[in-house]
């Protein structure tokens, strides 16, 4: 919502300014420099990608436009199945929870947290962070150093749409600049229809670049940046993830394996000490 207010206020802004000083907004609706940039936009995009990171880039703005990133909501369901894991396993050996890891959609531990069971990315990473110590097949201080590694081919596959996002933001300046030359040939080749149409046709030109101009440092530059953002936002939701499972697997009674997670936080969604304890006592009382 806050990227969809920010298109808003940057439109206002240019097309209020142009209409204060005396412009008319009809002037810069020229179809044709529309088409040019749009299209070479486009075509560059496809060109520098494959499809799969075409795919990306697409949830990636629908994500965007929706506030995409994990809510201060979705870090305490985080760290309360995290406690119910660890308590199980603590309780009645690690064994107790395959049957969890194993079919998430029927437990009922994992149910009652929707927003880490309906995300596969992020079931799918709880799973294989526990998956090893339950199985025993790897030691306990080794398991940071397997979470570290899948967490760095995340984020290096997280980058890619950001990359290429920012790669068109960065070419829609020149892009403009080759609709405005292609206007000026236009132009060059009118000039026998006199004064009147040269001007409209040079008006057209122009309008080109500053639609380059616009849309890099307007729209696209700073949709890569939110992206970015959201990205570095859900790559932390996993960091939890993996520093509170591998301080578990260290030993770290369960309480402190979460609390290590949440000091990890970042103030706008970490819960304070008192409000998770009393939650979690919660959880014990209600026999979860």
């Amino acid at each position: 919502m806050l990227l969809i207010i920010g298109y808003v206020i940057v439109l206002v802004s240019v097309l209020g300014g142009f209409m204060v000083a005396g412009g008319n907004p009809i002037l810069l609706l020229h179809i044709s420099e529309f088409i040019v940039i749009g299209g070479v936009a486009i075509g560059l995009l496809v060109i520098a990608s494959p499809a799969t990171v075409v795919k990306q880039i697409i949830a990636d703005i629908i994500a965007s436009l929706k506030g995409g990133g994990p809510s201060a909501n979705d870090y305490m369901d985080l760290l309360k199945l995290l406690y119910e894991i660890f308590m199980l396993g603590r309780r009645n050996g690690l064994i107790a929870l395959d049957e969890h890891v194993t079919s998430p959609e029927e437990s009922s531990m994992f149910n009652k947290y929707p927003s880490v069971l309906k995300d596969h990315h992020r079931i799918n990473f709880l799973r294989n962070a526990l998956r090893p110590i339950i199985d025993g097949k790897i030691k306990p201080d080794q398991l940071q150093d397997l979470l570290t590694s899948e967490l760095d081919t995340m984020e290096a596959e997280a980058h890619k749409s950001i990359d290429i996002i920012n790669l068109v933001g960065d070419s829609l300046p020149g892009i403009g600049i080759v609709a405005a030359v292609l206007g000026i040939i236009n132009t060059m080749a009118s000039i026998a229809e006199g004064p009147e149409a040269v001007g409209e046709k040079v008006a057209a030109a122009l309008t080109g670049t500053f639609l380059g101009v616009l849309l890099a440092y307007g729209f696209v530059n700073p949709l890569g940046k939110r992206i970015a953002f959201m990205h570095h936002s859900e790559h932390a939701y996993f960091e939890t993830m993996s520093k509170a499972i591998s301080g578990f697997a260290r030993g770290l009674a369960p309480i402190m394996a979460v609390e290590i997670a949440r000091r990890s936080l970042e103030s706008e969604v970490k819960p304070e000490a008192d409000e998770l304890e009393k939650t979690l006592k919660g959880l014990n009382s209600s026999g979860g």
